[in-house]
């Protein structure tokens, strides 16, 4: 079991009840658990029942949860790029709201939801509060985006310290014409750009290693879900995030006397055939099909018994 556990896949496929089921069986098991919500569709406080915030909150013992805000991300890295614009005032360059905005715009360019998801990421990713983090991802649109923004981030941030850079050498160069060598700026406090740059840099590293990350894909037995999965497991493959098991999610184990649910269980079988094809190297988890909605901790603690083997 790795520390960090990340759930996936396309909307409407219970990634919340399943990353809540997961929380609720390791806290179980006596490990201190925290579930962190980076869907901005959160529904996480709907599955456990327990007003859940921006701060992690008890759910019970061992288990905490919390929703990620998403302005919480956009206020930390652009009060990076007004103190950059603050420099470039001091050195004569005046930049006025659009101009900062789009200097922010270009050096971070991604949108709130992700840059939200990533900092609550490295927040939680930092923490040694917990003994296991278990992350319910937005649907696979923008958890592809959340995942490549180590790197997108990397190379905007980089960009802004460039032209930093470009800025103090001419300041000091003027200085240093009109008062002498002394004159130069010296900045020897901490760089909060490189402070940023190292601090993706880290998440990205936990990510990719299997012994500290795995990602769970959670789909449904239907056609169309099948090859989303499939897809979402190709590009994973790419980032190089380490992806360990599929939870197959809603399955009819007993249709019955009813047609129309032995049509549906036989589809089903032939779409989880499917996966087992064409993602041998993955374990393959099966969820039974819950009748209405599945909230609170008795309902979790049943999804938890399918989860694990």
């Amino acid at each position: 079991m790795t520390r960090f556990l990340l759930y996936g896949g396309k909307g409407g496929v219970g990634k919340t009840t399943v990353a809540a089921a997961t929380g609720h069986r390791l806290a179980a098991a006596d490990h201190e658990t925290l579930v962190v919500s980076t869907d901005p569709a959160h529904s996480l406080a709907d599955a456990v029942e327990t007003e859940v915030g921006g701060e992690p909150t008890k759910i019970r013992s061992g288990l905490w949860g919390v929703e990620v805000d998403p302005q919480t991300g956009i206020d930390r890295y652009r009060s990076l790029f007004e103190a950059l614009a603050s420099e470039f005032n001091d050195a004569g360059i005046r930049m006025d709201e659009d101009e900062i905005a789009d200097l922010f715009t270009t050096g971070v360019m991604p949108g709130s939801d992700e840059l939200a998801a990533i900092e609550g990421m490295a927040t939680y990713i930092e923490s040694d509060r917990w003994d296991r983090v278990v992350f319910d991802t937005a649907p696979t649109g923008h958890t592809l985006r959340l995942l490549d923004l180590p790197s997108v981030m990397d190379r905007g941030v980089a960009t802004a310290m460039d032209l930093r850079d470009q800025v103090r050498r001419k300041v000091n160069t003027a200085r240093t014409m009109m008062f002498g060598p002394m004159a130069s700026r010296r900045d020897d406090g901490p760089d909060d750009f490189t402070a940023m740059r190292e601090r993706m840099e880290r998440v990205g590293t936990v990510l990719r290693d299997p012994e500290q990350t795995a990602f769970r894909v959670v789909t449904i037995p239907e056609t169309m879900a099948v090859r989303e999965t499939e897809r979402l497991v190709e590009k994973l493959r790419e980032f190089e995030v380490p992806v360990t098991t599929l939870v197959v999610n809603k399955v009819i184990e007993d249709a019955g006397d009813c047609q129309r649910c032995q049509g549906k269980q036989a589809v089903q079988e032939e779409a989880i055939a499917q996966l087992r094809e064409s993602l041998p190297e993955l374990d393959i988890w099966t969820v039974p099909d819950q009748p209405g909605e599945v909230t609170g901790m008795e309902a979790l603690e049943q999804i938890g018994a399918h989860l694990g083997g």
